[in-house]
Protein backbone atom coordinates (compact mmCIF):
# COMPACT_ATOMS: atom_id res chain seq x y z
CA UNK A 1 0.00 0.00 0.00
CA UNK A 2 1.34 3.22 -0.80
CA UNK A 3 0.41 6.72 0.78
CA UNK A 4 1.31 10.15 1.19
CA UNK A 5 3.11 10.91 4.38
CA UNK A 6 4.48 14.13 6.09
CA UNK A 7 6.32 12.77 8.85
CA UNK A 8 4.09 10.03 10.79
CA UNK A 9 1.29 12.01 9.97
CA UNK A 10 -0.41 8.90 6.91
CA UNK A 11 -2.97 11.22 5.03
CA UNK A 12 -5.88 8.70 4.12
CA UNK A 13 -7.54 10.99 1.42
CA UNK A 14 -5.04 13.63 0.59
CA UNK A 15 -8.25 15.43 -1.15
CA UNK A 16 -11.00 14.63 0.95
CA UNK A 17 -11.01 18.51 2.80
CA UNK A 18 -8.39 20.68 2.64
CA UNK A 19 -4.98 20.23 4.30
CA UNK A 20 -4.82 22.87 6.31
CA UNK A 21 -8.18 21.84 8.50
CA UNK A 22 -6.91 18.33 8.88
CA UNK A 23 -3.58 18.99 10.30
CA UNK A 24 -3.28 21.91 12.62
CA UNK A 25 0.61 21.61 12.76
CA UNK A 26 0.72 22.42 9.05
CA UNK A 27 0.47 27.07 8.48
CA UNK A 28 0.27 26.60 5.09
CA UNK A 29 -1.47 24.22 1.86
CA UNK A 30 1.46 22.25 0.02
CA UNK A 31 2.59 23.62 -2.70
CA UNK A 32 5.27 22.82 -5.67
CA UNK A 33 8.97 24.39 -5.03
CA UNK A 34 11.24 23.33 -7.92
CA UNK A 35 9.25 20.00 -8.47
CA UNK A 36 9.18 19.23 -4.66
CA UNK A 37 5.94 19.26 -2.73
CA UNK A 38 6.56 21.35 0.38
CA UNK A 39 4.02 22.13 3.27
CA UNK A 40 5.24 24.95 6.19
CA UNK A 41 4.84 23.59 9.39
CA UNK A 42 5.96 25.03 12.85
CA UNK A 43 9.62 24.01 13.62
CA UNK A 44 8.62 22.15 17.23
CA UNK A 45 6.42 19.76 15.61
CA UNK A 46 8.99 18.10 13.61
CA UNK A 47 10.29 14.23 14.44
CA UNK A 48 12.56 11.52 13.02
CA UNK A 49 12.10 10.69 9.61
CA UNK A 50 10.61 14.27 8.23
CA UNK A 51 12.35 15.85 5.14
CA UNK A 52 13.16 19.29 5.72
CA UNK A 53 13.56 21.79 2.50
CA UNK A 54 16.45 24.00 3.27
CA UNK A 55 18.09 26.56 1.14
CA UNK A 56 17.14 24.35 -1.88
CA UNK A 57 18.74 21.02 -0.55
CA UNK A 58 16.48 18.34 1.21
CA UNK A 59 17.71 16.63 4.57
CA UNK A 60 16.05 14.78 6.82
CA UNK A 61 15.52 14.70 10.12
CA UNK A 62 17.74 12.14 12.40
CA UNK A 63 16.99 13.96 15.61
CA UNK A 64 14.58 16.92 17.42
CA UNK A 65 14.83 17.89 20.34
CA UNK A 66 12.52 21.04 21.58
CA UNK A 67 14.60 22.79 24.95
CA UNK A 68 12.90 25.18 27.00
CA UNK A 69 15.45 27.16 29.00
CA UNK A 70 14.88 28.50 32.53
CA UNK A 71 15.49 31.79 30.99
CA UNK A 72 15.71 32.93 27.02
CA UNK A 73 13.50 31.08 23.88
CA UNK A 74 12.80 28.39 23.59
CA UNK A 75 14.58 25.87 20.26
CA UNK A 76 14.03 23.26 18.85
CA UNK A 77 17.61 21.44 17.77
CA UNK A 78 17.64 19.14 14.85
CA UNK A 79 19.96 16.68 13.56
CA UNK A 80 19.76 15.98 10.29
CA UNK A 81 21.21 14.41 7.10
CA UNK A 82 21.64 15.60 3.74
CA UNK A 83 20.26 13.48 1.20
CA UNK A 84 22.11 14.13 -1.90
CA UNK A 85 25.59 13.27 -0.28
CA UNK A 86 25.28 11.95 2.87
CA UNK A 87 26.18 15.19 5.09
CA UNK A 88 25.41 15.57 8.35
CA UNK A 89 24.48 18.56 10.10
CA UNK A 90 22.96 20.47 13.03
CA UNK A 91 20.49 23.33 12.70
CA UNK A 92 18.64 25.36 15.78
CA UNK A 93 15.35 27.24 15.23
CA UNK A 94 13.18 29.30 17.39
CA UNK A 95 10.15 26.65 18.29
CA UNK A 96 7.65 28.58 16.42
CA UNK A 97 9.46 29.62 13.45
CA UNK A 98 8.14 28.06 10.02
CA UNK A 99 9.91 25.37 8.61
CA UNK A 100 8.76 23.48 5.40
CA UNK A 101 8.71 20.18 5.50
CA UNK A 102 8.60 17.93 2.03
CA UNK A 103 5.87 15.08 1.38
CA UNK A 104 7.87 11.30 1.24
CA UNK A 105 6.26 8.12 0.45
CA UNK A 106 5.59 4.98 2.41
CA UNK A 107 5.67 1.58 1.82
CA UNK A 108 5.62 -1.64 3.41
CA UNK A 109 8.63 -3.53 3.08
CA UNK A 110 9.79 -7.17 4.75
CA UNK A 111 13.60 -7.17 6.50
CA UNK A 112 15.29 -9.87 4.68
CA UNK A 113 18.98 -9.79 6.00
CA UNK A 114 21.91 -7.69 6.92
CA UNK A 115 25.37 -7.54 5.37
CA UNK A 116 28.17 -5.90 4.08
CA UNK A 117 26.39 -3.75 2.07
CA UNK A 118 23.39 -2.61 4.27
CA UNK A 119 20.16 -4.18 5.10
CA UNK A 120 18.43 -5.81 2.33
CA UNK A 121 14.38 -5.48 2.57
CA UNK A 122 11.57 -6.39 -0.45
CA UNK A 123 8.27 -4.58 -1.60
CA UNK A 124 5.80 -7.80 -0.72
CA UNK A 125 3.98 -7.04 -3.99
CA UNK A 126 6.56 -6.37 -6.17
CA UNK A 127 9.56 -8.51 -4.77
CA UNK A 128 11.80 -5.35 -5.41
CA UNK A 129 14.55 -5.45 -3.09
CA UNK A 130 16.30 -2.35 -1.59
CA UNK A 131 19.71 -1.91 0.66
CA UNK A 132 19.00 0.70 3.37
CA UNK A 133 22.55 2.22 4.80
CA UNK A 134 23.41 1.69 8.15
CA UNK A 135 23.21 4.89 9.47
CA UNK A 136 19.60 5.31 8.68
CA UNK A 137 18.66 2.20 10.64
CA UNK A 138 20.12 3.20 13.50
CA UNK A 139 19.72 2.00 16.96
CA UNK A 140 16.24 0.29 15.40
CA UNK A 141 18.78 -2.11 13.94
CA UNK A 142 18.40 -4.14 17.34
CA UNK A 143 14.58 -4.66 17.12
CA UNK A 144 15.06 -6.09 13.26
CA UNK A 145 13.94 -9.90 13.31
CA UNK A 146 13.79 -11.73 9.55
CA UNK A 147 10.49 -11.36 8.35
CA UNK A 148 9.72 -8.46 9.92
CA UNK A 149 6.70 -5.90 8.30
CA UNK A 150 8.32 -2.41 8.47
CA UNK A 151 7.24 0.75 6.42
CA UNK A 152 9.83 2.04 4.29
CA UNK A 153 10.02 5.76 3.86
CA UNK A 154 11.80 7.23 0.41
CA UNK A 155 12.29 10.65 -1.34
CA UNK A 156 12.48 10.20 -5.54
CA UNK A 157 13.57 6.79 -4.45
CA UNK A 158 15.58 6.91 -2.01
CA UNK A 159 15.79 5.59 1.17
CA UNK A 160 15.66 7.72 3.78
CA UNK A 161 13.69 6.36 7.29
CA UNK A 162 11.96 3.81 8.65
CA UNK A 163 9.24 2.74 11.03
CA UNK A 164 9.14 -0.02 13.08
CA UNK A 165 6.13 -2.12 14.71
CA UNK A 166 5.58 -0.71 17.95
CA UNK A 167 5.89 -3.87 19.91
CA UNK A 168 7.93 -6.78 19.52
CA UNK A 169 8.48 -9.92 21.66
CA UNK A 170 12.08 -10.82 22.53
CA UNK A 171 13.72 -13.42 25.40
CA UNK A 172 15.29 -12.68 28.76
CA UNK A 173 18.49 -13.96 28.76
CA UNK A 174 19.69 -12.84 31.72
CA UNK A 175 18.12 -10.74 34.50
CA UNK A 176 18.99 -10.87 38.47
CA UNK A 177 16.94 -13.45 40.54
CA UNK A 178 13.94 -12.79 42.90
CA UNK A 179 14.56 -11.27 46.18
CA UNK A 180 13.13 -12.13 49.15
CA UNK A 181 10.09 -10.21 50.27
CA UNK A 182 10.09 -8.42 46.69
CA UNK A 183 6.93 -8.54 45.00
CA UNK A 184 5.22 -7.43 41.87
CA UNK A 185 4.50 -3.60 43.04
CA UNK A 186 8.20 -3.40 43.83
CA UNK A 187 10.84 -1.80 41.59
CA UNK A 188 11.60 -2.90 38.30
CA UNK A 189 14.94 -4.93 38.25
CA UNK A 190 17.63 -4.80 35.12
CA UNK A 191 17.07 -7.47 32.18
CA UNK A 192 19.27 -8.33 28.99
CA UNK A 193 17.39 -9.14 26.18
CA UNK A 194 18.40 -12.00 23.39
CA UNK A 195 18.91 -8.35 21.06
CA UNK A 196 21.77 -7.43 23.57
CA UNK A 197 19.43 -4.59 24.57
CA UNK A 198 19.54 -3.74 28.38
CA UNK A 199 15.61 -2.83 30.27
CA UNK A 200 13.66 -2.95 33.38
CA UNK A 201 11.63 -5.92 34.03
CA UNK A 202 9.46 -6.82 36.97
CA UNK A 203 10.44 -8.77 39.72
CA UNK A 204 8.82 -11.83 38.51
CA UNK A 205 10.19 -12.15 35.19
CA UNK A 206 12.96 -14.46 34.79
CA UNK A 207 15.73 -15.39 32.35
CA UNK A 208 14.13 -17.49 30.05
CA UNK A 209 10.51 -15.93 29.32
CA UNK A 210 9.65 -13.96 26.77
CA UNK A 211 8.34 -10.81 26.62
CA UNK A 212 6.82 -7.77 24.87
CA UNK A 213 9.04 -4.64 24.25
CA UNK A 214 8.53 -1.18 22.91
CA UNK A 215 10.41 -0.88 19.75
CA UNK A 216 10.39 3.10 20.55
CA UNK A 217 12.76 2.74 24.23
CA UNK A 218 13.25 -0.49 24.65
CA UNK A 219 10.72 -0.54 27.68
CA UNK A 220 8.66 -3.64 29.05
CA UNK A 221 4.96 -3.84 28.17
CA UNK A 222 4.10 -7.32 29.30
CA UNK A 223 5.27 -11.36 29.35
CA UNK A 224 4.07 -12.91 25.90
CA UNK A 225 1.48 -14.73 25.55
CA UNK A 226 2.62 -17.04 22.93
Amino acid sequence: MICAKIGYLRLRNRFSAPLGQDDPTLTTRPYLSQGKLLVKVIASTLRKGNVVDMDGKLYVVLTAQNIHPGKGTPVTQLDMRRISDGVKVSERYRTTEQVERAFVEDREHTFLYQDGEGFHFMNPETYDQVVVPEDIIGDQKAYLQEGMAVMLSTHNGVAIAIELPARVTLEITETEPVVKGQTASSSYKPAMLSNGVRTLVPPHIQAGTRVVIMTEDGSYVERAKD
